[in-house]
């Protein structure tokens, strides 16, 4: 057999090969290019009528019109987030089941629980960072304390009477009351509940005494005066209730603690897709209705590239791995 035969046989089996490897990439490329074709599902890993939730409605809402389909919200609460978590890590890569994360979900639980289920770097593909939210510690009014400086006072007295309820181990709203605790030096008891909404319910019927939630679940009852707001977590007051001073300001210096949501698909999502969903959620966050519905719940809206979301991921997973160590902080 000539030396020709074999390299003209050896070309077209090459030739052969790669032609039924662009056949086969094919579907896959188009069904990229055409997403989407159906209902997209952004999975919440926390209750009905808290801060992730009230945020992927706000986005559904326009993401479903701008890509026209329809956006179903489906809340999967429970350990912290960690559950709706870990269905949309294990979802088919295909852009129709994404998840709103949050600090806790991917950067704060790593640190908190032998076993995730997931991992939050690797089983995820970042679609962008949607909004940075301070947390707003709020009383029941009929506690004894208005002020922050009146509460530590009161827990100092009462060691182990004031009781603190959050959305689940490990979120942000239980590490901003352990970071308190460590900071003001206070004997507070940390309640958790399947998510931000059992928690303020609670609250508001005087079972827990405080609450350091996210503030878009909290502010419509301050505004109604069915919870008293003592301080907010950041660094600086919030434009939503300007008359509210920080923690630091109001009693414990250099305290600071910033929640944050973004959105998420599982890994190996099909980079056209991650492209249009990035593109539809940037376009909904610069949209003045979605703005305005963001800023008056006390959320700052965000939004960025998919490798800058996945940078900031990384950063704030040793962030706050170093806060969990210095709290003590354990998943329950």
């Amino acid at each position: 057999m000539s030396r020709t035969f074999l390299s003209t046989r050896r070309t077209l089996t090459l030739a052969a090969a790669s032609a039924l490897g662009l056949l086969a990439l094919t579907p896959l490329a188009a069904q990229a290019q055409a997403f989407p074709t159906k209902a997209i599902t952004i999975i919440v890993p926390f209750s009905a009528g808290g801060t992730t939730d009230i945020l992927a409605r706000v986005l559904g809402q326009f993401i479903s019109k701008d890509l026209g389909q329809p956006v179903i919200i489906d809340n999967r609460a429970g350990a912290g987030g960690n559950i709706g978590t870990q269905l949309v890590a294990r979802a088919a890569p295909d852009g129709y089941t994404i998840l709103m994360g949050t600090v806790g979900t991917h950067a704060i639980n790593e640190s908190l629980y032998p076993k995730l289920g997931f991992d939050p770097i690797k089983d995820f593909a970042p679609l962008t960072r949607v909004a940075l939210v301070p947390n707003l510690l709020v009383a029941n009014p009929a506690q004894p304390f208005k002020t922050v400086k009146e509460l530590m006072a009161y827990a100092k007295a009462n060691p182990g009477k004031v009781t603190f309820g959050s959305s689940g181990s490990g979120t942000s709203i239980h590490l901003s009351g352990e970071l308190f605790k460590q900071m003001a030096g206070v004997d507070i008891q940390h309640v958790a509940y399947k998510g931000s909404a059992p928690a303020v319910n609670d609250l508001l019927g005087n079972h827990i005494a405080i609450m350091f939630d996210n503030m878009p679940s909290a502010i419509s009852h301050v505004k109604a005066g069915k919870l008293r707001p003592l301080a907010v977590t950041t660094a600086q007051r919030s434009p939503a209730l300007p008359d509210v001073p920080t923690i630091a300001e109001a009693g414990v210096p250099g305290y600071e603690a910033t929640s944050w949501f973004g959105l998420l698909a599982p890994a190996r999502t099909p980079a056209p897709v991650v492209a249009r969903l990035n593109a539809s959620i940037l376009k909904a966050l610069a949209d003045p209705d979605v703005k305005k519905k963001l800023l008056e719940q006390g959320a700052e809206p965000a939004g960025e590239t998919p490798a800058q979301f996945a940078a900031f991921i990384a950063s704030e997973t040793v962030k706050w791995g170093k806060i969990v160590k210095q709290s003590g902080a354990t998943a329950q």
